[in-house]
Formats: structure tokens, sequence, C-alpha cells
């Protein structure tokens, strides 16, 4: 991706809108440092992976997970 600086993007804006059009996105930079990205209205959004599952496989729930505890709990309450 090509990055531009920002007297260069004001002197060839239009012919760097019509780069984008056609699906060349660049960055925009101000003193070398990077601004905004400049692409097409039409370009598809980035794909965000998903976390669901990321440690499938790596960890394991007990077969009394849900009792765990069961008998310190009653006896703090019921003493």
């Amino acid at each position: 991706m090509d990055i531009i600086n920002t007297r260069d993007a004001k002197t060839h804006l239009s012919q760097l809108v019509d780069k984008a059009a056609k699906g060349e996105p660049f960055i925009i930079a101000k003193a070398g440092k990077p601004m905004t990205r400049v692409t097409a209205v039409d370009t598809p959004e980035p794909v965000k992976s998903r976390r669901l599952g990321f440690l499938q496989g790596q960890i394991r729930v007990p077969e009394d997970f849900d009792r765990l505890g069961e008998t310190d709990i009653a006896d703090s309450f019921e003493g």
C-alpha cells in the first residue's frame, strides 16, 4: 500500500481518488506519520477473527464442575 504525504495528496487528489476507486488503497501521512487510509466506498470491510473456541481441545472441564465446593458452601450457610 502506497504512503502519500499530504502535500502530494493535495496536488494529485484527482488521480489518487481514481486509483482508490479502482481498488488500489493508499495511506495519507503527515510528517511521515500515517494519518488515514483511503479506499473505495464499495471495498468490503475486513473480516474480524472470531475468538470463540480458541482454546478448544486445550482445557478440560471436570464432570463435577457444577458441584465444586458444594459442601464448603453448604457448611458456610448451615454452619
